[in-house]
């Protein structure tokens, strides 16, 4: 009896140590939600639509003269010549007019610093601290910025990324909107398209933080720390995967390093505000370190200076046409830097960074173009929309999605009143998802913000 009652005391004893808790591995990604805030997008009715003798830039470099593009159910269906329209198809004669993909901005603030400008909807930068991967750019979209139709009925601008503001290193994520009216930012949010980490070099964040007496001061500590936050994140990064892969005690979330995982798995974008080449390079070779890549420098001032540099770690430039000189890391600019970046084989696009600049961005890139074909450049009016079309896609992650007149993309469409190169020509009809947002000879069809509606001079009345 002694024996047995020793055995079950060892048994039980067994039991207590082994039974302590332990979590099984949930599978690599799954130990915590990666998209909490999910999209809940619906796209606006739209009618099976033929467009017919227009001009198209089809947004990956080529051109159809009178040609015909077919869309149905959200999709490009056909795009061609000579296309017969079956029973039930809207057919527009776009005779003397350009057909073209939406256009896509990269580098927008709308929602962030919306119109009005006022103090109380400033909420772009959160300037609190230069390391705030933590904030999202979409919980502070305002969805009825009225920005946003103007951009869509001036610009034909149907996508666009909303970043925060460039005062931090790590400013935070930006989110990808379909350019529509909704009740909330999710309502807007561009199905399945990746999330930015906006990242910043150079004069902002130096002056930001060494007014206040703290760290940046210099470009030696930006990117000082820069690599200290990455290799906390590297190490975050470490534990999580552990945990994922073989379970166990949960590590403790941290926000801002989730962020910051997520850029070295390759799922969020790094968009990096940088002017000066010679920062760019050590930006590219900071992420070689760390193991992460730079899918786009905006502003990129003196991105002409390494396109090679650029080209081979395969990182896109996002730029103006020929807004410099106002500070000093902005003053070596040339106006031929797109059309250097096209030549030398770089991905290279427009972008507005501004309110208003986002209503004209086909006009920054007919300067852009004629600037180069005034240096010498054989740049093609089709080759150069790509800058505004199927580049920005690429650089978004969406390509596979928007971006060009392709069969099976959205049907993000914009049919000019004349060649968009010219200052004189705007947006005659824009769909988004094949739905007719715009016509400039409907009242009816004009997207107008909630904030706007029964103001007078202003919304319904305007």
């Amino acid at each position: 009896m002694l024996a047995l009652a020793g055995c079950a005391e060892n048994d039980s004893g067994a039991k207590s140590a082994s039974s302590e808790p332990t979590s099984p591995a949930p599978g690599r990604g799954k130990g915590y939600s990666h998209d909490p805030f999910p999209s809940t997008y619906r796209t606006y009715p739209g009618a099976p639509t033929l467009v017919t003798n227009v001009t198209i830039f089809d947004g990956e470099g080529g051109r159809i003269d009178n040609g015909a593009v077919l869309f149905r159910d959200g999709k490009i269906v056909e795009v061609g010549q000579a296309l017969i329209a079956d029973a039930g198809v809207t057919v527009i004669d776009g005779r003397g007019k350009y057909l073209t993909p939406g256009v896509i901005d990269i580098h927008s603030h709308l929602g962030d610093y919306p119109s009005p400008g006022v103090e109380a909807l400033s909420d772009g930068n959160e300037m609190t601290s230069p390391v705030t991967p933590e904030v999202w750019a979409e919980h502070s979209v305002w969805p009825q910025d009225p920005g946003f139709a103007r951009a869509l009925t001036n610009g034909g601008v149907t996508t666009l990324q909303i970043l925060p503001g460039s005062a931090n290193l790590f400013g935070g994520r930006s989110v990808t909107v379909k350019n529509v009216y909704a009740r909330t930012m999710q309502g807007m949010k561009f199905p399945g398209a990746p999330y930015g980490l906006k990242m910043a070099c150079g004069e902002n964040p130096k002056r930001v933080y060494g007014s206040k007496g703290r760290a940046p001061a210099t470009r030696m500590g930006n990117i000082a720390v820069d690599r200290q936050t990455w290799a906390k994140a590297v190490e975050y990064k470490r534990r999580w995967d552990k945990y994922e892969d073989k379970g166990g005690e949960p590590p403790s979330r941290d926000i801002a390093m989730d962020t910051l995982r997520g850029v070295l798995e390759g799922e969020i974008l790094v968009q990096n505000h940088c002017y000066r080449a010679d920062e760019m390079a050590v930006v590219m070779d900071m992420a070689k370190e760390f193991g992460y890549r730079v899918t786009a420098f905006h502003h990129a001032v003196e991105a002409y200076k390494i396109a090679d540099l650029l080209k081979g770690n395969n990182t896109c430039a996002a730029v103006w046409a020929d807004w410099y000189g106002f500070k000093m890391e902005a003053y070596d600019a040339v106006n031929e830097n797109l059309a250097i970046l096209e030549k030398e084989g770089a991905c290279a696009m427009i972008h507005s960074d501004d309110q208003n600049g986002i209503q004209r961005l086909n006009q920054e890139v007919a300067k852009a173009r004629a600037s180069g074909v005034k240096a010498g450049f054989d740049i093609s009016e089709a080759q150069a929309w790509r800058w505004l079309a199927i580049n920005p896609a690429k650089a978004l992650g969406i390509a596979d999605k928007t971006g060009s007149l392709k069969p099976g993309k959205m049907a993000d469409v914009v049919l000019w009143n004349g060649n968009p190169f010219s200052v004189y020509t705007r947006p005659q009809m824009v769909w988004v998802d094949g739905a007719l947002l715009y016509d400039a000879n409907n009242p009816k069809l004009r997207p107008v913000s909630d904030f706007e509606l029964g103001q007078p001079g202003e919304g319904d009345v305007k």
